[in-house]
């Protein structure tokens, strides 16, 4: 397994608009038709990818506990498909719903969206706030496959409910791992 860290982008940053297909409704959206009216949490995820197998249970959870008007997760899978079929969006459908995802998982087919949030690696995280602009990106939470840490997504948690409750958010934003994007 690579073990690639994320770019940690400036915070204040503004979110990229896109339009992609939604593999879970077979339509197209974009990010201002799918925005929260107080945060937007964008995840960089695949279907092979094994940091994202592993935490796929945790972001489950975490959109069920604050996937609302007030917050939207929005995942996002850049891979290239020919090399790596499994992430096909055929595949990304059914991951979708054999991990009971409440949230689009959009296909980014020409990887441009990718490159305009500057996503390096599979799982990527950004929490945005209501103007789109970036609060948190990192980690979900310091669990990784094999270290025994369970997978509860705090960093993300707490990133979200500083958010909510208009607090500075004092904790270190530590740069996801996982694997790279499989690039063209």
């Amino acid at each position: 397994m690579a073990r690639t860290p994320s770019n940690m982008i400036s915070l204040g940053s503004v979110a990229p608009d896109f339009y992609l297909l939604d593999v879970t409704s077979d339509s197209n959206v974009s990010l201002t038709d799918t925005k929260g009216n107080v945060g937007t949490v964008i995840m960089f995820i695949c279907n092979h990818c094994p940091y994202v197998k592993h935490v796929n249970p945790t972001i489950s959870r975490l959109a069920k506990d604050h996937n609302g008007d007030d917050i939207k997760f929005i995942a996002i899978s850049s891979n290239d498909v020919i090399n790596y079929p499994d992430d096909s969006p055929e595949k990304m459908k059914i991951n979708a719903i054999e991990n009971d995802f409440n949230f689009p998982y959009l296909y980014d087919e020409t990887q441009e969206t990718a490159k305009e949030y500057d996503a390096a690696c599979t799982p990527d995280f950004y929490l945005y706030d209501s103007d789109l602009k970036l609060v948190y990106r990192g980690q979900l939470d310091n669990s990784r496959p094999g270290n025994n840490i369970e997978s509860d997504g705090s960093d993300m948690e707490n990133a979200i409910k500083c958010l909510k409750d208009d607090i500075k958010n004092e904790e270190l934003q530590k740069p996801s791992i996982g694997c790279n994007i499989k690039w063209k």
